[in-house]
């Protein structure tokens, strides 16, 4: 969502500040990504995106409050191909999502994160989970609604991990000078209110605007408006002790106008990056390839 000029100068010192001396590796992505123009006014306030595992070459992505319960079919060429409406769903503040396993094997879920709070002031927050439409003409039917509550009270948060060695979900929130983690073991309960598990901060992160999981678990993205961080997982560790115990590097990243979504592709061979257009002319969809 658009932030006040306080918040938004704060967050960009302050990320400032956190990304010096911690690229210590050589970057595996490269530098120069492919762009692909969006036409302005029909993705303008972009909060969540995921790789189609069902119509490849396209991209699902969610925009936050104010907009249609719709997810937004985005070919990797910038072009709308269309909407799918989320049935017995609210957009109060959707600001992430996530795509892979879930309660039916072999069938690859979206997971809609209703997770953004600016003022902190919702006892509770809800994630969205439904099979994968394998087609524009494909209606969803099955919506499950995932309630959890912060067991530290309310929290903003913009970023929706699943992890897909375990399907837990885990939410990163965004305002602390040291953002905080929390989990949702899987199996997640659709009928009672979960109560989250607090795993503390991530150390020296803070501004966390989006983030992924590689298809296969092995690495850890989240991003900020000025940059995209990056972890390397090794075999089940838990996801709290990669991002808390070791220290991230920087991928290569263009400036965006108020960048928000950032994804694996579906077989993990890049990565992309989408904003919202805020008070920009217009915004474009980048891709990142692996070397």
């Amino acid at each position: 969502m658009r932030l006040t000029l306080t918040i938004s100068v704060f967050t960009v010192l302050l990320q400032s500040c956190n990304l010096v001396g911690v690229q210590t590796q050589e970057a595996q992505f490269s530098s120069n990504p492919t762009i692909s123009a969006i036409q302005p006014g029909q993705i303008d306030e972009a909060s969540g995106v995921v790789d189609s595992r069902s119509m490849p070459g396209n991209l699902w992505v969610e925009e936050d409050s104010g907009n249609p319960n719709d997810l937004v079919l985005l070919g990797h060429d910038g072009k709308i191909k269309g909407r799918v409406p989320v049935p017995n769903a609210q957009n109060r503040d959707w600001e992430d999502m996530a795509m892979g396993p879930g309660p039916q094997s072999g069938v690859n879920y979206i997971y809609l994160g209703d997770i953004g709070d600016n003022n902190a002031q919702y006892p509770t927050c809800t994630i969205y989970r439904l099979p994968e439409p394998k087609s524009l003409t494909d209606a969803v039917t099955q919506v499950d609604r995932i309630t959890f509550r912060y067991p530290d009270g309310p929290r903003d948060a913009e970023a929706l991990l699943l992890d897909p060695k375990t399907s837990d979900l885990w939410i990163v929130t965004k305002r602390e000078e040291n953002v905080h983690l929390y989990r949702l073991p899987y199996p997640q309960s659709t009928t009672d209110v979960i109560t989250a598990q607090a795993y503390g901060a991530i150390p020296l992160v803070s501004g966390i605007t989006g983030g992924d999981i590689s298809p296969d678990g092995s690495e850890i993205l989240l991003r900020t408006y000025l940059g995209v961080l990056y972890w390397k997982r090794q075999g089940n560790e838990l996801l709290a002790d990669v991002l808390q115990k070791r220290s991230y590097r920087t991928l290569p990243y263009r400036i965006e106008p108020q960048g928000e979504a950032v994804c694996f592709d579906r077989l993990g061979s890049g990565y992309f990056t989408l904003s919202e257009r805020n008070n920009a002319a217009a915004v474009s969809l980048y891709y990142y390839p692996r070397k």
